[in-house]
């Protein structure tokens, strides 16, 4: 496969994922939807490394891949306390969380 084509892929996927932040209220399906433009970033990386026959590319994919565990650890950490005072995992109720 050529490059154009894993670029095209990427753009594509992170642009679903882009809607899926802007769109969604659901706690969830927002973190889903970051995960996915984070994969998008990981396919860029990937090919320009092999494009290149470099290796960095590779080396920035796993410390890609290792942050978004933790960010998918934290993230649905919050989100199941927003559902346990809300019973509710929808984002627009956080504004009675203040105070």
């Amino acid at each position: 496969m050529i490059l154009n084509q894993f670029l095209i892929l990427a753009a594509i996927l992170f642009c679903i994922g882009v809607y899926g932040v802007l769109a969604r209220r659901n706690g969830v399906l927002v973190l889903m939807s970051i995960e996915l433009m984070l994969n998008a970033v990981n396919i860029n990386l990937i090919a320009f490394s092999a494009y290149l026959h470099q290796t960095a590319g590779n080396v920035f994919a796993l410390f890609i891949i290792t942050i978004a565990a933790a960010e998918v650890g934290v993230g649905l950490a919050i989100v199941l306390l927003i559902y346990r005072n809300l019973h509710s995992p929808d984002l627009d109720h956080l504004e009675q969380l203040k105070g």
